[in-house]
């Protein structure tokens, strides 16, 4: 299985893709889509970027399913308004491209790529870099988004194990620790 993972930002989304088998996980393709070359004001602008850029990259990749971050709540109401909207144009632009979209905070991709929730960039990086047997570390965005994917993964499995075991559909409740599926 072919899994996308979105790091959201309005200045810069981190995307990373990986091929799933099982236990065994192989890199596909990372990066980042940066809204820098639009003036800060022009917010449409920069979300039509985000949307037109991950469109760009499901095309490319063909992946089967996404892992997005969840937005936290910064200390400045302003900040966290701008970011929702990042994530929601990233959203649409998953939703609108058919894919199943499944949500985690930070801590939670934290905890299952490093082994703790208050990891450093740093820490993540050189994770996603064993765990995919890269060359090189990858950049901090890209690392984020790359463990998202590599996170939900490992989720999938438990979720497809809660689908079998339950009438009910998944779209309807899948509520896995904290996470959200759509």
């Amino acid at each position: 299985m072919r899994i996308l993972g979105i790091d959201p930002g309005l200045q810069t989304t981190g995307f990373g893709v990986i091929d799933a088998d099982g236990p065994r996980l192989a890199y596909v393709a990372s990066g980042t889509i940066k809204t820098s070359a639009v003036a800060t004001g022009d917010l449409p602008a920069r979300l039509k970027i985000l949307f037109d850029g991950i469109r760009e990259v499901v095309a490319r990749y063909q992946p089967q399913c996404a892992a997005v971050e969840i937005v936290f709540v910064n200390v400045n109401p302003q900040s966290t308004l701008l970011l929702g909207q990042a994530r929601g144009a990233a959203l649409t632009a998953l939703v609108s491209a058919d894919l199943l979209v499944s949500e985690y905070t930070a801590l939670q991709m934290k905890k299952a790529i490093v082994g703790h929730g208050h990891a450093k960039k740093e820490q993540i990086q050189a994770m996603v870099q064993r765990l995919l047997n890269l060359p090189g570390v990858p950049g901090k965005d890209a690392a984020d988004a790359l463990g998202l994917a590599i996170m939900h993964a490992h989720a999938r499995v438990s979720f497809e194990a809660m689908s079998r075991s339950t009438t009910l559909q998944r779209r309807q409740h899948a509520q896995f620790k904290g996470g959200r599926t759509y």
